[in-house]
Order: C-alpha cells, then structure tokens, then sequence
C-alpha cells in the first residue's frame, strides 16, 4: 500500500509515514494510490478484530498483523460499550450509531485513541519524537489530549477558537495535567486555526524542525479507523440491504469515511447525507459546485461551525479523476480568492458519488433535540440533532436511515437544558472533569504568535 498527495507532489509514502506526516508536503492530502478491497465483517467477528483487519489492509506491509491487532485491542479495551460503535433502533426504518463510548464522549475517540498508540508504536521504533499540531472545532481537542497525555515521545499543541467551544468540551482538553499537552486559546474561528496548522506544515523549514505532524481529520489514519465503524454497520443490518448514512458534517472527515469504505467493497446500496449547519460551505460545494470562504457563524452545533471543510479536497480529488494539477489549480485560485467554481467536469461525477448534503438551521436544531427526547426519552447532542433533522426530511420508503450520534448529550448541557428543561449529566466516568483545573493559553490569531507557542512546546 502506497499513498499519494491531492496535489501530486512528492514520492509515494507507505502508511506509516502518511500518517507521521499528516499532511504532504505540497500542501495536499494524502489518499491511496488504489484502494484495497476488504472483506465485509464475518458472524461473529469482534469490533477489534474487525479493525485490525481493515486497519491492516490500509497498513500494507507497513504493519505486521500481530502489531495491529495488539494496538486495535489497547485502543478499545477503554471504551464504555464492547460494541464500540452500538446501534438503537429509533424510529421505524431509523437506526442510530452511538458513536460516544469512548473516553471523552465523541466520535473523535475512535480513530484518535487508535493513532495514539500507532504513534506511540511507530515513533518508538524509530527512537524519534515529534510535535503535533491540532486545530479544534470542538470534540477533536478532547479526544486528541486524552489520546496523547502523558506520551513520551510525542509534544501536542492543541488550537481551539477562544470561546467558540462548549465549556464541557473544554474541559476535555485543558484537565489532563500532563506536560506534554499544551492548550492554545485563539482569538478566531476553527477557520483561522486551521489556516495556521496548514501553514505551519507548508513551512518546510519550521515543520521539519520542530519535527510537525497533525491528526486532524486531514490525517488518513483518522478516515481509515473511522471507516471500520460503517462496515460494522452494514453488517449488523444485514448484507445486500441499501443504507442511508446520515453525517453531522464539518471538516467532512466522517462522511469521507463512509465513501472509502464504500470504495473498499464494505458497504451495500451506499448513499451518504452530510448534515451541516448554517455553516453551509459544504451544502454549497455539492449542490452549487461553488467554494467560497466566509465567517463562521455561531450555532449550537459549535463542532460543525467550519466553512472551509478540508476533506472536501479529497472528494475532489476522485470526482476529477484524480486530476492532481486540476486539483492543486483549484486550491491555488481559491487560496487567492476566497471563492472558486467548480469546473463541470468535477460537478457531473462529483453528483454521482452518493454524497449529498441537507442543511439545518438553528431553530430546527433545538427543535429536534426537544422532539428526540419527547418521542425515545433520550437527549441527544445538538450535532447529532442536525443529523436527526436532516435524516427526517431526506427519508424515503425502504431505505434504512443510520445516524451518526457524534456526541454525548452533557458535553452541551446549556443547550439541551435551554431546548428541553432537562440537564444532561455526565456519565459517572467522566464526571471528575468538572472539579479538575483548566491550563491554557490565550493567543492572538496571529501565526508568529503561535509558531512560537509551537515552538516553546515542542522542547518540553
């Protein structure tokens, strides 16, 4: 297995040094020079055995099968539900994935706790450190630091934009107390610090100093670990029946998750809804063919509260027939502009990819979290709220609906207490966080600002 740049720049890298370097160097991200067909999971295969195997086949020779199995087993053995990734029926034809069994209440916890000890692992060997740079919009922050603390050799600087985030989600990443994780408040939207991250690694001189690396979604092994949860999906559903994937969308990295494993021979009739929020670039990219910067607005979905969503360029990439110089033109102009429209030679197959998008204003979002909980008695986060709603509006006979839950409710106990009357307490195993001291840092959305805050963490 070989991996490749969006762009088309560079030499194929194995897996391994894709997900070390998180992004490529030339700016572009990394995808499968071809995509492995992977046997759909057996009657009685184990979540863990499932993601070794899918897991492994992404890995190549990279990997040997003993490794993989032994950091798919340390990933998951924290995880509240054996299942990992449980599915409840909802609704008739409705099934909800729960996706919030992990340590810090979020789907970010499966693929991050696995990259932590392929990290851990990888480095290791090597007897090298690095520095890992995470732009938040939310859950990822959380995620990543309960993944990281305490890592020997690895340095995380966590970005998130300065109260832009629930308090709850917060805390995920400013309690862990371990030295090598440092929290970084900035003065801007989930935008301007992901701008920066990607500026940090176009830096060559900078990242390859303070030896840089990323695993936001941009990161492959962040799609490939999330990818292990829709094959298990489908298999629980029964093999041969369609399935309608309804996503809480932002940076897209769940959604294309879906689409890979689609590519891979996993799923059965696939069609993938992404749900966004006000924030409606990526509504915009699939139904308009038309990027376009633009402010992020406040919602009460805050993780989804991006409008430059960077997993869109890989679906990019396929939709042009992975016509890197089209893409790298593309990304190019809109760097310049702000705004760019897709060609139509990207558009035609980009709309026969089984990807659309449906979006839920603010209004809807509490509207369904309130309905949720009259019609099952559960409160479901605003995120998965979003995916609710889209999944209402997009339903159709004989297709099977599984929503992504993507949070706990209690990680936005303001806003389900402000829909609902009812506050969502956190689960006993999480609850120390509310007496736990916060550490971080507020910074300017300045880039030198905070290279050097990079910078100072990086020799911890």
């Amino acid at each position: 297995m070989k991996y490749i740049s969006t762009r088309g720049g560079g030499a194929p890298v194995d897996f391994l040094e894709a997900c070390l370097a998180g992004l490529a160097p030339d700016g572009g991200l990394f995808v499968p020079e071809t995509y492995p067909k992977i046997a759909p999971p057996a009657p009685g295969e184990t979540y863990v055995d499932t993601a070794a195997r899918i897991l492994g086949a992404f890995a190549g020779d990279s990997l040997g099968e003993t490794d993989m199995l032994r950091l798919c087993t340390k990933a998951y053995e924290g995880f509240a539900h054996r299942l990992v990734a449980p599915l409840v029926e909802v609704g008739p034809g409705r099934w909800m994935m729960q996706l919030h069994e992990g340590p810090t209440l979020a789907f970010k916890d499966v693929a991050m706790q696995f990259i932590a000890r392929l990290y851990d692992h990888a480095l290791a060997a090597r007897g090298e450190t690095m520095t890992i740079v995470c732009a938040t919009s939310g859950d990822t922050g959380g995620a990543a630091a309960a993944a990281f603390a305490g890592l020997e050799r690895v340095r995380l600087v966590i970005l998130h934009p300065h109260e832009r985030i629930s308090p709850v989600q917060r805390l995920f990443m400013t309690t862990t107390g371990a030295p090598n994780v440092t929290n970084l408040a900035v003065e801007g939207d989930f935008d301007a610090c992901q701008a920066m991250v990607k500026q940090m690694f176009a830096d060559r001189e900078f990242a390859d100093r303070v030896r840089l690396s990323g695993v936001n979604s941009i990161n492959w092994a962040r799609i490939a670990a999330q990818s292990v949860y829709y094959a298990r999906a489908q298999a629980a559903l029964g093999a041969g029946r369609a399935l309608q994937f309804i996503v809480p969308s932002g940076n897209m990295g769940d959604a294309l998750a879906g689409y890979v494993a689609a590519r891979c021979g996993l799923l059965d009739g696939f069609e993938l809804v992404c749900a966004v929020n006000d924030n409606r670039a990526l509504a915009e990219a699939l139904e308009a063919g038309r990027m376009r910067r633009s402010p992020a607005v406040a919602t009460p979905s805050p993780a989804m509260d991006i409008t430059v969503p960077s997993n869109l360029e890989r679906v990019l990439f396929e939709a042009s027939g992975r016509d890197s110089d089209l893409v790298s033109g593309l990304y190019g102009a809109f760097a310049q502009s702000g705004e760019v429209a897709l060609p139509e030679r990207v558009r035609g197959p980009l709309g026969c990819m089984g990807l659309s998008a449906r979006s839920i204003d603010a209004a809807r979002t509490h509207d369904e979290i309130r309905r949720s909980a009259a019609e099952t008695g559960w409160l479901v986060c605003p995120h998965t709220a979003v995916g609710m709603a889209a999944a209402r509006e997009t339903a159709r006979e004989g297709v099977t609906q599984v929503v992504l839950a993507t949070a706990h409710a209690a990680k936005f106990p303001e806003t389900i207490e402000a829909a609902t009357g009812r506050h969502p307490n956190l689960p006993e195993r999480c609850a120390a966080r509310l007496d736990s001291g916060e550490v971080f840092e507020r910074v300017p959305s300045d880039l030198p600002a905070v290279r050097d805050a990079v910078e100072r963490a990086s020799v911890i």
